[in-house]
């Protein structure tokens, strides 16, 4: 595997060594001992896997303490723009975001560290969205930042009157109403 940092520290792209032939593709999606390797001491605990349409937009999420999760992301099937936005308090990069297209064709995957808000929305017909988190999910501390946000200057790719959102998702406050439960350490 290919490890790609991104303009923020603790997002990586990670992008597989792909096998094709006549017959079509091999790649090992995640090797514990090559992640370890590479990004450090991670233990998923819980795989989840979404099937959603063209527009849908979901995020952007996180846990709370003592909940959090770290997350590594892909799209298994169809397209995806996959965004994480860093709120942790005291970061330099503080409520900045990494945006990038995730999709049954280009294999890449996305590591989404404790600190960050992370959504995707939904750019083909369909699109099948795997990720392994290293918290079982608590819905006592489920939280999120609003999609809908325009102080993120996030572009989702899809026009927001097409887009196909969950209630909850709408509820969410804006960055700048938000006090983060997180940290940044250098």
């Amino acid at each position: 595997m290919e490890i790609i940092k991104t303009e923020i520290e603790g997002l990586l792209i990670i992008k597989p060594r792909v096998f094709e032939d006549a017959r079509g593709y091999f790649f090992e999606s995640f090797s514990q001992r090559d992640f370890e390797k590479e990004v450090g001491k991670v233990t998923f605990v819980q795989d989840n896997e979404s099937m959603s349409s063209y527009g849908v937009i979901r995020g952007l999420h996180f846990q709370r303490p003592p909940y959090t999760q770290s997350k590594l992301v892909r799209c298994v099937s169809g397209s995806v723009l996959d965004v994480a936005v860093d709120i942790r308090k005291g970061s330099p990069t503080y409520g900045r975001h990494v945006a990038i297209e995730l999709s049954g064709q280009n294999h890449l995957q996305f590591f989404i560290p404790h600190g960050f808000a992370h959504g995707f929305s939904v750019l083909t017909e369909t699109a099948v969205f795997q990720y392994k988190c290293d918290h079982f999910y608590a819905p006592q501390a489920d939280d999120g930042i609003s999609i809908l946000d325009q102080s993120l200057g996030i572009d989702w790719h899809i026009p927001i009157e097409q887009a196909i959102l969950s209630e909850k998702d709408t509820r969410h406050q804006l960055l700048k109403d938000f006090d983060s439960p997180f940290y940044y350490t250098e």
